[in-house]
C-alpha cells in the first residue's frame, strides 16, 4: 500500500519578528509556490519549487510591488542527443556552413 504523504506550510520570520518566507515542504524539500518578503512587509520575490529546485518563472518585485525582474529557470532535465538520420550508431555531419 503507498501512504500519500502532505506537505506542511513552511514560514520563517526576519529577526524583527516580520514575515521573511512562506511555502510548502514535502519531504524535507521545498514544494510548491513560495514568496519572500522585505522587512517591511512587501514582496520581494515569488516562484514555484519541485522536489527542491527552483523551476518554472520566478518574479522580483520592487519596493512598490512591481515586478521589475522576470527569471525562467532552466530545466534540469537531460536532454537526448538526436538520433542518427542514416541508422547507424554514428552521428551523420551536416553540411559546413
Amino acid at each position: 500500500m503507498v501512504t500519500a504523504t502532505e506537505s506542511t506550510e513552511l514560514r520563517q520570520y526576519h529577526r524583527d519578528g516580520s514575515l521573511w518566507t512562506t511555502g510548502q515542504m514535502l519531504d524535507d524539500q521545498a514544494t510548491g509556490y513560495w514568496e519572500w518578503y522585505r522587512k517591511d512587509g512587501t514582496k520581494m520575490r515569488s516562484g514555484y519549487f519541485e522536489a527542491g529546485k527552483q523551476v518554472g518563472t520566478w518574479m522580483t518585485y520592487d519596493r512598490n510591488g512591481d515586478v521589475y525582474k522576470i527569471t525562467r529557470m532552466k530545466s534540469e532535465k537531460p536532454t537526448k542527443p538526436q538520433s542518427p538520420r542514416d541508422g547507424s550508431d554514428q552521428f551523420v555531419a551536416g553540411p559546413k556552413r
